[in-house]
């Protein structure tokens, strides 16, 4: 059995988890979601993703 795990819809599910354990998390995860993705863009690694 191969089991394939992917990084972004680990850290949607993580991230969604926190976000209704502590609803004043929503601002901070997208802030660093939002510069991550950017970051990511701009130095081209788009295949982590």
């Amino acid at each position: 059995m191969n089991i394939h795990l992917s990084l972004a819809p680990l850290v949607a599910l993580i991230a969604g988890i926190l976000i209704l354990v502590m609803p004043r998390l929503l601002n901070f995860i997208v802030a660093i979601y939002l510069i991550i993705i950017g970051l990511i863009g701009l130095f081209g690694t788009g295949h982590l993703l």
